[in-house]
């Protein structure tokens, strides 16, 4: 790396490759670039003079979703556990980067849960263009910790005027669960859904051997105690940002 640091006061590091592939063989490029890249730019940085180092990790870090009827419900004292080589190459970079804080030099650790926005991708941006036909759609009591992109953009900020040192949990106001996301999109559609249960105890069943069924109907939840000061980086509601998101897929070609 030939970049000159010196001229800057705050690194943000967004590199990473995420769910891209479980193939062993990729294994040594999810450590290369998750912990391995992170951790040489952040000494690069300390060296330089720069003096705040802000890391994306993930809530991934404690494991993949359980099954329907179960819920991860995470505190002050839950254990990272990571389930696969994306969690673990995060959490090892997390633990070194930590190791580097000084007087001078601040590490903060954003272990973000799902981000989405407008025109994302991944699996909610399906949920959306999927709720334009979902006249109905299973009714299962899942909850999720979410944070809207723009509202992390806000929580970053409170970050660096503040010099956050350590590791951090954003999230919405709201808990939601997937039934919550689709009357949601349907409403600003100007269309409601029929929500049935006949299929659950299918889809309790099938979760335990289906992880996409686990990342649809899941729940994982940071607890709010996690979360101080909440209120003042959700500048957009849950609904707010669901009418924007329905409505960037209208005006997409």
């Amino acid at each position: 790396m030939d970049s000159d640091f010196s001229i800057y006061d705050i690194i943000l590091c967004t590199i990473g490759i995420a769910h891209i592939s479980t193939d062993p063989k990729m294994e040594q490029k999810y450590y290369a670039i998750n912990r391995d890249l992170p951790i040489l730019i952040a000494k690069k940085a300390k060296m330089a003079g720069v003096k705040q180092f802000v890391f994306f990790s993930s809530m991934i870090v404690f494991g993949d979703d359980l099954q329907i009827n179960e819920t991860l419900f995470i505190t002050n004292t839950t254990k990272p556990k990571p389930s696969n080589f994306y969690g673990k190459s995060k959490l090892e970079a997390e633990i070194q980067l930590l190791q580097l804080v000084s007087e001078d030099f601040c590490v903060t650790v954003i272990r973000t849960p799902m981000v989405y926005g407008e025109n994302c991708k991944g699996n909610f941006q399906k949920l959306i263009s999927f709720s334009r036909k979902a006249m109905i759609f299973p009714d299962i009591p899942n909850q999720r910790s979410m944070i809207y992109i723009f509202n992390l953009c806000e929580f970053v900020l409170n970050c660096l005027y503040n010099n956050i040192t350590g590791i951090v949990y954003p999230q919405n106001s709201e808990y939601v669960g997937t039934s919550s996301i689709i009357e949601c999109a349907r409403k600003c559609q100007g269309k409601s859904v029929h929500f049935i249960t006949i299929f659950n105890p299918l889809l309790y069943l099938v979760s335990r051997r289906i992880g996409l069924i686990r990342k649809i109907f899941g729940s994982r939840i940071y607890d709010r105690k996690l979360s101080p000061n909440i209120e003042a980086y959700n500048i957009f509601t849950f609904e707010e940002s669901i009418q924007r998101c329905v409505q960037s897929i209208k005006t997409v070609p």
